[in-house]
């Protein structure tokens, strides 16, 4: 089986926005912003998914927003971010929406702090 991903010039804003506006499609990213190539499984194990099937619609909206490659291997597949050409497309957007969401997690982490030394 062949997936198809859109070329680096049919990459979209829009469709780029849409695929990181949700919250476990934003936490994919950021494992696989962490470097290398990931098969589904372990992104899976790593985010605590145990629903495969739930993911294959998330796989779908970041691949064809041109957010990641994801190439058959064997019996699993392989999963990369297409960090360069996001960075072509949009400079600075990956490491603004990924520090953002870093900033985000670190606010609700010292909210639940306090909440909980009250």
């Amino acid at each position: 089986m062949s997936y198809r991903h859109p070329d680096r010039e049919q990459i979209r804003i829009e469709n780029v926005l849409s695929a990181l506006g949700s919250p476990v499609r934003l936490a994919v990213v950021r494992v696989l912003d962490a470097g290398g190539e990931h098969n589904c499984g372990s992104v899976l194990n790593i985010l605590g998914v145990t629903s495969k099937s739930t993911m294959t619609h998330h796989w779908r909206v970041l691949r064809d927003s041109g957010v990641i490659w994801q190439q058959p291997s064997g019996r699993e597949n392989v999963l990369r971010l297409r960090r360069d050409d996001l960075d072509a497309r949009y400079p600075g957007l990956l490491d603004a929406i990924l520090t953002g969401a870093l900033d985000d997690e670190t606010v609700e982490a010292a909210r639940e702090r306090l909440r909980a030394g009250s």
